[in-house]
């Protein structure tokens, strides 16, 4: 029989199946699958009143400051300048007169240092349009910023009688003044503010 005339023997295929079933096995066995994870918690009942009078408590400790599609800027309701935003935002921050429009001031441990009076519990909410141009974002971003660096340095020098910029970096001091006027600053995400639903937007 000539060699053109030869068959070429074909691969054994038999176990094939087997080894991919135990590919298989090993890709279930290894692979970690995320779960997700519930807490074992207790709703309170639910009680009108209560949720009411929250209601009032949250809207005298929140400013929203809106930055509409005009890049005008919109604070608790009122067109502002934002040269006026800093001192706005102190009053609001510090309630000095502790006002009841503003927020509420509670007793407050600082750690290390002992027990403030301070407004724990307010936010800042700051609210953007899609189209907010860059500058004026960043412009109202310092003149917040300022607020709380001004009311922190004035409670630094009130008490220890040094400023800020007079302490190392590390120092206890910059803790507690940051402990007395934390940062609170919630950005939300941008939205279409237009002239027909700024009411909307800063309610």
């Amino acid at each position: 029989m000539s060699k053109g005339n030869r068959k070429v023997p074909g691969l054994n295929s038999s176990s094939t199946a087997d080894i991919s079933f135990i590919l298989l096995i090993f890709f279930l066995v290894t692979t970690s699958m995320d779960t997700d994870m519930g807490l074992t918690r207790r709703l309170p009942e639910w009680d009108p009143n209560a949720q009411e009078e929250e209601l009032k408590i949250k809207e005298r400790n929140v400013m929203v400051v809106v930055i509409n599609t005009d890049n005008e800027v919109l604070c608790r309701g009122e067109l502002v300048q934002v040269s006026e935003l800093k001192d706005i935002a102190k009053e609001f921050i510090a309630n000095p007169e502790n006002k009841d429009n503003l927020p509420i001031k509670e007793e407050y441990e600082i750690p290390g240092y002992g027990m403030v009076q301070t407004t724990t519990r307010h936010v800042i909410s700051l609210q953007t349009d899609r189209s907010t141009g860059y500058e004026i974002y960043f412009q109202v971003q310092n003149e917040l910023s300022k607020a709380y660096n001004e009311l922190r340095d004035e409670w630094l020098y009130a008490q220890f009688h040094k400023h800020w910029s007079d302490y190392n970096p590390d120092d206890d001091h910059l803790v507690f003044a940051k402990g007395m006027y934390p940062s609170k600053i919630s950005e939300a995400e941008p939205r279409q503010y237009g002239a027909a639903n700024i009411k909307y937007a800063t309610e």
